[in-house]
């Protein structure tokens, strides 16, 4: 376990990895895919890099960079970098932001426009995420070597070929956008969140090292 941003954060993360267990075993293996990428990778010598993908960059892709690299931070797996992108671009939806900020992380609005720019801090140990919508190989996301996590069934089927990526791995995730301007939006969100949250840190649960000790 390492420090997070704040106590709240920290909570966050301790909850969704109580919930391991409702994780369904088809999706276990799926997310042991991400596990077995970024084990190869740190055999090789190599950063492991994960780009998460889904229709507009604008939700679940950004959620699940967001989380991943949390739980790489919190099991203390090194060397992995990750990245979220769609198949078009428009811009880091309002909820999920607001929602990811109710979850601890902190986070600040560092540009003003139809696209803004996010300031994400995890941890005061690495530097913070900048989150803005992308096409998934525009800069600063990697053109090559890395590992695209396809977060919805729209960006999978879009996407035959994801030029650059080294594996594939699809995880799609129900898109809270259909309750938009519902008495069930925020709750959706939330679930969102939650499920994405407990699902990376199963992932990298699996690369956690044991301690000397043990």
């Amino acid at each position: 376990m390492r420090p997070m941003a704040n106590a709240q954060l920290a909570s966050y993360v301790t909850e969704s990895i109580g919930i391991f267990d409702t994780i369904p075993a088809a999706r276990k293996e799926r997310l042991t895919q991400i596990a077995q990428y970024v084990a190869q990778c740190h055999r090789q010598g190599q950063p492991a890099k994960l780009t998460f993908i889904c229709t507009h960059n604008s939700r679940r892709s950004h959620m699940s960079q967001i989380w991943a690299q949390t739980a790489a931070l919190w099991y203390g797996v090194p060397q992995v970098r990750t990245y979220s992108g769609g198949t078009e671009a428009t811009a880091f939806n309002p909820q999920a932001v607001k929602t990811l900020a109710q979850a601890g992380f902190e986070i600040e609005q560092i540009t003003e426009s139809d696209n803004p720019v996010y300031r994400i801090i995890i941890a005061d140990e690495i530097p913070p995420l900048e989150a803005f919508s992308k096409v998934y190989n525009q800069s600063p996301n990697p053109t090559e070597g890395y590992c695209a996590v396809m977060t919805c069934s729209e960006a999978d089927e879009a996407c035959p070929v994801v030029f650059g990526a080294a594996k594939r791995v699809s995880i799609p995730y129900k898109d809270p956008k259909e309750y938009d301007g519902t008495e069930r939006e925020t709750e959706a969100y939330a679930e969102r969140c939650r499920q994405i949250s407990s699902e990376m840190l199963y992932a990298f649960s699996l690369l956690a090292q044991p301690k000397a000790s043990e």
